[in-house]
């Protein structure tokens, strides 16, 4: 009985890891955020929604290491399928499963939904199998957080806008910035900082469309203090530094997501980012981000 218990828990241990869940959080505040720049949405469907492209990060997730098997066996030896505690064929065959129930839970809310989510998973599975050495890889990976605010935005039943478009724009090149930033995460090492830029684009963006308010300003502050933390991070280069800086970049997703949020009229959708943010953070003390 003990060894079953003890299987058992290893097995939700490996699929949690597999699945990067602490960064989850980041998932539903693309969607909060989004659904608020599209004028908001049922309770329902929202709910559905961040459950739906939960279930494809998740995918994503156990197929970037089915992927990525031989070279993680080189330089990720710990990683669960090197390590032997699950199998290539298993993960492959419920990151698709996943994939498609995520695509059927986009289409059952609009079938505009249900194509994003085709676009979504076409994306997913570009990056996940040509990404190494790819130079244009991280604007791929940037583009499947894009298509999550797309899909969000269509899950609600309204037309794609500026209002949305532009912060998904904003959003492929934060994640592009961090993606690149993430490339040389195993060595401690980052060959360059000219991408690092990109990661302001939220700002920016946030701030033209009028984020204006004091909560607005809060986050903003939170936002420095994260690049400023980064930064330290990533030139200083110790030991386990660079995986630091990614899981806080990851982590501030949420934060953009939040600012964003400030320029709409849903006053519950940046406090439920900032919620989304401090989840994150917690989360990756027991799941590793990355």
């Amino acid at each position: 009985m003990g060894s079953l218990a003890t299987r058992r828990v290893s097995g939700w241990r490996t699929a949690l890891r597999l699945g990067r869940v602490s960064n989850l959080p980041t998932v539903w505040s693309n969607v909060i955020a989004a659904s608020a720049l599209a004028g908001g949405g049922s309770g329902a469907s929202i709910i559905t929604t961040a459950a739906a492209i939960s279930l494809m990060y998740v995918a994503g997730m156990f197929l970037n290491d089915a992927f990525d098997r031989e070279i993680d066996a080189q330089e990720r030896p710990e990683r669960p399928i090197p390590a032997g505690e699950v199998t290539a064929d298993v993960v492959f065959v419920v990151g698709a499963s996943l994939l498609v129930v995520g695509i059927v839970g986009l289409a059952v809310l609009s079938q505009e939904a249900g194509l994003a989510g085709l676009a979504l998973s076409a994306a997913i599975l570009v990056y996940n199998w040509n990404h190494k050495a790819n130079p244009v890889a991280p604007f791929v990976m940037g583009l499947c957080r894009a298509l999550v605010y797309v899909a969000a935005a269509l899950a609600v039943g309204r037309a794609l806008s500026a209002e949305v478009v532009l912060p998904a724009l904003a959003l492929l090149g934060y994640v592009a910035a961090l993606t690149f930033a993430a490339r040389l995460e195993n060595v401690d090492r980052v060959a360059s900082l000219w991408p690092l830029p990109l990661l302001a684009t939220p700002a920016v963006v946030a701030l033209a469309h009028g984020a204006v308010s004091v909560l607005a300003f809060i986050v903003l502050a939170m936002l420095a203090a994260c690049a400023v933390r980064v930064q330290t991070l990533l030139r200083r280069r110790g030991a386990g530094d660079v995986s630091g800086a990614v899981a806080l970049l990851i982590a501030a997703i949420s934060l953009n997501d939040a600012l964003f949020a400030t320029t709409t009229d849903m006053h519950y959708a940046p406090i439920v980012c900032l919620v989304c943010f401090a989840l994150t953070l917690v989360l990756q003390r027991y799941v590793p981000a990355t």
